[in-house]
């Protein structure tokens, strides 16, 4: 089988790029993995070469070509049949995709005002726009998942509706945002990965600064 290449971005700051590499990972499937840095030439130069939308992730398998975490995703439990998927029980699957597909195109104070940065020490910050909206609609969400899995993972069994969240739940370690004792126990859940602190622990070695995803005061 042809080998697989993943392109990502910064990891301190590409959240879209960690939810396609921690799913690779968390499955044990071999990949090759490009790193191009953000806001660079370099990145500019090279990123329509694998990516035709011109940004990251995008995944090579042979000829195929997919871009897009969740497209990405798609592809690799397709693929793999053995990887982790949605949860087997027809009610949490139909929560799980449901929230995949709400983060995918939402939470957007949470995301716009909060921008994943894994090498920042955590410091509680400030509520800034509809971010309190966002949190007490992440506390619905992440409950109804566990009440209806039973946990300990979203779905019950570790899977793609966690690598989708991951990086909420470092997003609310780094900003200390307000949540529940049980989500912040989720939250320590997932930055405890050996995958997530193997990623965590390549952020904080990189240097490029890209200052629109930096805290502004």
């Amino acid at each position: 089988m042809a080998e697989l290449t993943l392109v990502i971005g910064n990891k301190n700051y590409s959240s879209w790029s960690l939810r396609a590499w921690l799913y690779l990972k968390i499955n044990d499937i071999s990949f090759d993995e490009i790193r191009l840095p953000l806001d660079t030439l370099q990145f500019q130069q090279e990123i329509y070469t694998y990516s035709p939308s011109g940004k990251v992730p995008a995944l090579s398998h042979g000829k195929v070509r997919v871009w897009d975490s969740f497209a990405i995703i798609a592809y690799i439990y397709r693929t793999f049949p053995d990887s982790a998927n949605w949860p087997k029980d027809p009610v949490v699957q139909g929560l799980a995709i449901s929230a995949v597909m709400e983060m995918h195109a939402g939470f957007m104070a949470l995301r716009q005002h909060y921008p994943m940065n894994c090498r920042k020490a955590s410091f509680k910050a400030p509520l800034r726009g509809n971010v309190e909206r966002d949190l007490t609609r992440l506390e619905s969400l992440w409950s109804m998942l566990l009440d209806a899995s039973g946990g300990p993972w979203l779905g019950g069994e570790l899977g793609i509706v966690d690598a989708y969240f991951a990086p909420v739940a470092m997003r609310i370690h780094t900003y200390q945002l307000p949540v529940s004792e049980r989500l912040q126990n989720y939250v320590q859940q997932v930055l405890a990965l050996p995958a997530m602190q193997e990623w965590i622990a390549s952020a904080q070695q990189e240097t490029e600064v890209v200052n629109a995803d930096e805290w502004q005061d």
